[in-house]
């Protein structure tokens, strides 16, 4: 999947890009608009699909001043499924949500990250996904295995992309926090929950647990 313009993925010409402007789009807007938030294409090449989506009825026009306004038009019979497609998205997070709920061995937490939640991504870009495993499952647990092997399977047949994950149990969790990890900074930026806990609370939690132990210790 075409995660920075997730309609791409089939409809990967320009007009595919135009349409997936629109779709996003809350007002009425100029070619040159179009053409700047779409990032590719010329000008006149940007105006000439829209004069073509136009002829459809799948793009309304107006004028306002010297301008033409373009939108798309959502009460057309094809508008549910290019927004579908422009969303591509929302839904992947959702089916992963699905899917995690199903787990006989939840994860303590689990979020995406990476090229995915960035919206910087194509077709080759890794789907990185962040997975915190309760401290009383070993990692070469049969069960524990199994689910995540199926999740990475589901996630290359749901978008295309190869899958990744960054798997830890809440010790090693606190152990990246206390050394300072990049990678740690990375998910609170990024990170999209798709199971448990947001990753702030979470962490929040771990940074209380190092202080409360530091303080009995000492």
């Amino acid at each position: 999947m075409d995660f920075g313009r997730p309609i791409g993925t089939v409809v990967p010409s320009l007009d595919g890009a135009v349409l997936q402007v629109l779709a996003g789009a809350d007002r009425g807007l100029s070619g040159r608009q179009v053409h700047g938030l779409a990032g590719v294409g010329s000008v006149a090449g940007v105006r000439l699909v829209l004069q073509r989506l136009t002829s459809t009825g799948l793009v309304q026009v107006t004028e306002a001043g010297n301008s033409l306004l373009y939108t798309l038009n959502r009460q057309h019979l094809a508008a549910q499924a290019v927004e579908l497609l422009a969303d591509l998205r929302t839904t992947f997070v959702a089916a992963l949500r699905a899917e995690l709920s199903t787990w006989t061995l939840p994860p303590v937490h689990a979020s995406l990250y990476g090229a995915a939640v960035r919206g910087d991504g194509d077709l080759g870009s890794d789907v990185d996904l962040l997975l915190i495993r309760p401290d009383h499952v070993a990692v070469d647990d049969p069960l524990w295995e199994r689910q995540a092997a199926d999740l990475l399977q589901t996630v290359v047949d749901m978008t295309g992309n190869p899958a990744q994950f960054h798997e830890l149990d809440l010790a090693e969790l606190a152990l990246h926090v206390t050394t300072g990890e990049p990678i740690v900074g990375q998910w609170r930026d990024e990170a999209v929950g798709v199971h448990g806990p947001d990753l702030t609370t979470l962490l929040s939690r771990v940074h209380a647990t190092r202080e409360l132990l530091c303080t009995t210790a000492g």
